[in-house]
């Protein structure tokens, strides 16, 4: 009969114990050590608990009230019924007497709701930033404490292009936010917001940081976030995990008017500038050189050796603007503002604009090849005027030969047409057609400059083409009106 040993059994199970018991404790440093991570890197997840009892009681609704007429809601009057029974039926109306006519009285006024926001207290003694939008047309705005306590509000100052607004309340010893520093801000950094979306008080939404200097095209590059942001959010603060508030939410990307994960708050630097000149001067003053701007292509880029596209290109400048005085020109691309490169148009206003009316500047701008500096008196921004239209009518011969070879029909410019668009002089499109035409060029354009050279008549713009490489793309800088482009015409394969 087959018998088992247990005792032998034992001694190779027991050595085997005290091995994986030694293994187990040689590991121990290791597993401690990875559940240690583990235990860190839960800790490590964002918990907004601290910062909404810091920053919460900073938050306020704003309640915007408008005046109407009020309308009667009991019907007709007695005078009304008087007068229907006279007109139709020739007598008084039964069982009312006659009386004496009311003058007319102004209907009276009731306030009716006009809409909802947010914003956050700037400083203990009651002024408080929101979103321009929010307090735009109103006739009495309220501002509602996390306390309950209802206050009625002056408006400040209101800047519709930054959309910032700063109102005043009469109140002290408020709690007021800390601010922020922009530039430490990260992409994938978390961030919180505090607002009252669809009127719900102290609501709190989080996310990250998706996107900064997003450009969509407003005067400001906006912070992009992911944090939940809905109508009344409008004008609250973004706040990151030091408390700090980094933002103001303003608006949303959306196709249905409600959330839909982007969603873009102003930087508290430029609202930060903004609500200090709105407190001191009731309004934001903002430099101008007086240009029109575009992009500038890729291949514009390549085909006068710029490079890179990078710069603002001139397409227009305003007679007797700081910029016509500096000596600016149309086809020039101004590609750094003191120092500060360019990297896009929009770059440029937003430059000129937080300059000091009065402030000299320096403009580099890329023309004909070369970089040169110029120096710029900033003047305050105004409305732009009106283009005036030259009334002179002066007659020209018509030159067919020039550019033929790529569908240009060209003329010289009359001495009314160069004091009416400001030029020394170019040549002017009569008729464009093939490769001219595919480039976008057509009849009234004027051929200020082929390539990198200067043309100021139809002798020297057949000598700029003669000396083109037919082999390349030819950029020809026009003016259409008082704007000036880049247009490419492409050899022939």
């Amino acid at each position: 009969m087959f018998q088992i040993d247990w005792m032998k059994l034992r001694a190779p199970m027991v050595a085997s114990a005290l091995t994986m018991a030694v293994a187990l404790a040689g590991m121990a440093p290791t597993a401690a050590l990875a559940q240690g991570s583990a235990a860190q890197a839960v800790r490590g997840l964002p918990d907004f608990t601290d910062l909404v009892e810091q920053v919460g009681p900073s938050v306020v609704n704003i309640r915007t009230l408008e005046r109407v007429r009020a309308r009667s809601a009991q019907g007709p009057s007695d005078e009304d019924m008087q007068e229907f029974f006279r007109r139709f039926f020739g007598q008084p109306m039964p069982g009312v007497p006659r009386q004496t006519p009311r003058p007319n009285r102004p209907q009276p006024e009731e306030e009716q709701p006009r809409g909802l926001g947010s914003g956050f207290i700037l400083s203990a003694d009651g002024y408080v930033m929101t979103n321009a939008h929010v307090v735009d047309g109103a006739d009495e705005v309220i501002v509602t404490l996390t306390d309950k306590r209802e206050f009625k509000a002056k408006i400040i100052g209101s800047d519709k292009r930054t959309d910032v607004a700063v109102v005043k309340i009469e109140a002290t010893g408020l709690p007021a936010v800390k601010v922020g520093d922009v530039s430490r801000l990260k992409v994938g950094e978390w961030v919180m917001a505090i607002g009252s979306p669809f009127g719900l008080e102290n609501t709190v939404t989080a996310g990250i940081v998706s996107a900064k200097q997003r450009d969509t095209g407003d005067f400001l590059p906006f912070i992009q976030t992911d944090v939940a942001i809905n109508p009344g959010n409008s004008g609250g603060p973004l706040i990151n995990m030091r408390g700090e508030v980094v933002g103001i939410n303003s608006q949303i990307y959306s196709r249905s008017g409600g959330f839909m994960g982007i969603s873009f708050a102003i930087p508290m630097d430029e609202a930060t500038r903004v609500a200090d000149s709105l407190r001191a001067f009731g309004r934001v003053s903002r430099g101008r050189i007086g240009v029109q701007i575009d992009q500038v292509s890729k291949e514009v880029a390549e085909s006068i050796g710029l490079g890179k596209p990078t710069g603002a290109l001139v397409r227009g400048v305003e007679p007797g603007a700081p910029a016509d005085k500096a000596g600016v020109e149309a086809g020039d691309i101004i590609t750094r503002f003191d120092g500060k490169t360019i990297e896009k148009s929009t770059d440029l206003p937003r430059l000129v604009g937080g300059t000091k009316p009065g402030t000299k500047s320096t403009l580099t701008v890329f023309r004909r090849g070369a970089s040169k500096d110029l120096s710029v008196t900033i003047a305050e921004i105004e409305p732009e005027k009106p283009v005036a239209k030259a009334s002179e009518v002066e007659e020209k011969p018509k030159v067919a030969g020039a550019g033929k070879s790529l569908g240009l029909s060209v003329s010289e410019l009359t001495s009314a047409e160069k004091k009416e668009l400001k030029l020394k002089g170019g040549v002017k499109i009569e008729d464009a057609a093939e490769a001219a035409a595919r480039a976008g060029l057509r009849e009234g354009d004027v051929i200020v400059q082929v390539g990198n050279t200067e043309i100021r008549n139809v002798k020297e713009f057949e000598a700029a083409l003669a000396k083109a490489d037919k082999t390349k793309s030819l950029s020809l800088l026009i003016r259409r009106g008082e704007l000036a482009q880049y247009a490419l015409i492409r050899p022939q394969r």
